[in-house]
């Protein structure tokens, strides 16, 4: 196993965990990029969103519920929040297991900060 996400659902590294249920785990971010920064994960090693296969569905409908559910738990569901994505390389996914930054707790810009 040497997916870094991997590790830390099985535990072999400590994460400060916000939400765990049979197919979702999520742990605060060790690098905030904002007050509430969550990563939301599969626990099924997927690479990235390019690497989703039509049976993924159901799982990555229980991240994105997950999220929904986090952002009210964290309290930034009102004043509104982000789930993001970066896949490949070229976009900063740095980390090849799919995996969603949910981030809260201060006004964003658009296309960043």
């Amino acid at each position: 196993m040497d997916c870094l996400f991997c590790k830390i659902i099985a535990r072999h590294i400590p994460s400060s965990i916000v939400y765990e249920d049979g197919f979702v785990f999520a742990f605060r971010d060790t690098k905030p990029e904002a007050p509430v920064h969550v990563v939301i994960v599969p626990k099924k090693h997927i690479v990235s969103l390019d690497k989703l296969e039509e049976s993924d569905s159901e799982i990555m409908g229980k991240v994105v519920f997950a999220a929904s559910k986090i952002a009210q738990q964290e309290n930034i569901a009102k004043d509104g929040y982000r789930l993001v994505a970066n896949c490949g390389g070229n976009a900063g996914q740095s980390v090849w297991h799919i995996h969603f930054h949910l981030l809260g707790g201060r006004k964003f810009s658009w296309p960043a900060g």
